[in-house]
């Protein structure tokens, strides 16, 4: 409140409140004496203490102590006696904490949502169970499939006659020694299945040092890249309605998993193929992928109207279930939540000179650097400004940066940045904006004076 004051006799009251997100009501209703609420007049027809009481000692009595207050009030009524409504035994019980379910119904647990990072191949795993019809009503073949998080690379998968947990096992156990995964280096997420929750499967994966975990139940989502999988395989063109039988069906899976992992473009990926992501080749690919648009670029720059073409970004990190909020735990590769170009991934103040011109500057308004396109986080002594810097930047402004992009600081007084917006953090204030419009004199005048 102090500081809304202070900033309030140099740019107003207004753009002071807007700046900390006060209302200008609030901060009037602050400047004056605190008082206490007036006491709330008690209605004539409250029963007295004495009626209260009389009521509990009733309730409580071994005549009524198992009865329901609609019970209590209906046996007293056909007795010749009115004293209390059902609303009021019920209003006074629960002044009591006397109110509550009587009956003994089941209260599930509460599952914790599973948020797993993979920054890598063969860090985390999803595998499931789906059914593919048999030749006839009622009669099915089951698919196991084991999907790398992170590449969508199908490591391994199995058609049987039956759901088991012993084969599962086996399939588990051979895909991680043909991956050569080791202890402690993976994560094995599936859903609530009895084959997923049985002993066997864990006491392969203690075993095998794999750490395993499940969805919650009835949330798909909780298992996203196997589901998704699974409908890929399901819409293929050529899936048929039924399998003749447990060959016929294996034998299309043999075709659809080779075409999957070597020839289809997965758009989570950059349209890589998973085994192109898993093997790690993406990269050169990538590269490789950059050279031909630049060739067209460079052969028709007139057809690109923005900015020159960029092949889709691979990802450098996969969730399951993302946290909502940035924590302390998310340092490093965990606070990169997709790709390079995303708005967590941090870089250096050298990456500003160039549109800012003055890193002394940024070092004194204790600045950290975020790239979008080419961002400027300022954090610390830059209290929520961004409504007044909303205010503060008109038409002309605008009109002058779009004709000034990228150009340096020419006074000691200008900022020159592009459009901002804010993220809200948990611990002090953050304001992100963009390089490239340039804010008037008093406006940074008002950011050097921020306490």
């Amino acid at each position: 409140m102090a500081a809304t004051r202070s900033l309030s006799t140099e740019i107003g009251i207004q753009p002071a409140c807007d700046a900390f997100g006060l209302a200008r009501s609030e901060f009037y209703r602050r400047q004056g004496p605190a008082t206490a609420p007036a006491p709330r007049p008690s209605p004539p027809r409250t029963l007295s203490l004495k009626e209260r009481q009389a009521v509990l000692a009733t309730l409580h009595s071994d005549r009524f102590v198992d009865t329901a207050p609609a019970a209590v009030y209906a046996t007293l009524l056909d007795e010749g006696r009115y004293h209390w409504s059902i609303r009021t035994l019920y209003r006074i019980l629960d002044e009591q904490a006397e109110v509550k379910e009587r009956r003994n119904q089941l209260r599930h647990p509460v599952y914790q949502k599973p948020e797993l990072l993979a920054t890598a191949p063969n860090q985390v795993w999803s595998w499931d169970i789906t059914k593919l019809l048999g030749p006839v009503k009622w009669s099915y073949c089951y698919l196991y499939v084991i999907l790398d998080s992170f590449s969508r690379y199908v490591v391994g998968w199995m058609v049987a006659p039956a759901e088991s947990a012993v084969l599962a096992q086996r399939l588990i156990k051979d895909t991680c020694a043909k991956q050569q995964i080791g202890t402690g280096q993976l994560t094995l997420h599936a859903d609530r299945g009895s084959s997923m929750k049985s002993k066997p499967v864990a006491l392969l994966l203690a075993d095998l040092g794999v750490t395993k975990t499940h969805s919650r139940p009835y949330t798909s989502d909780d298992n996203p890249f196997s589901e998704a999988q699974f409908k890929t395989l399901k819409y293929r063109p050529d899936f048929p309605a039924r399998f003749g039988s447990l060959e016929d069906a294996r034998a299309f899976c043999q075709t659809f998993f080779a075409w999957y992992n070597g020839e289809h473009r997965h758009a989570g990926i950059g349209l890589m193929t998973p085994a192109a992501v898993h093997d790690g080749q993406a990269v050169t690919m990538r590269d490789a992928r950059q050279r031909v648009l630049m060739t067209a670029y460079a052969a028709h720059p007139e057809r690109f109207v923005r900015k020159p073409p960029q092949p889709p970004v691979l990802p450098h990190a996969v969730w399951i279930n993302p946290p909502t909020k940035p924590s302390a735990s998310q340092a490093g590769a965990g606070a990169t939540i997709s790709t390079a170009d995303g708005p967590r991934v941090a870089l250096n103040v050298e990456g500003l000179e160039s549109c800012i011109g003055d890193r002394d500057r940024l070092a004194s308004h204790d600045h950290d650097v975020d790239r979008r396109g080419a961002t400027l986080n300022a954090t610390g002594k830059c209290p929520k400004l961004i409504d007044t810097f909303r205010n503060a930047i008109n038409a002309e402004y605008r009109d002058q940066a779009r004709t000034q992009q990228h150009s340096a600081v020419a006074e000691p007084c200008h900022l020159h940045i592009a459009d901002f917006s804010e993220e809200g953090l948990d611990v002090g204030w953050k304001l992100i904006v963009v390089v490239r419009i340039a804010f008037e004199p008093e406006v940074d005048q008002c950011l050097r004076n921020m306490p």
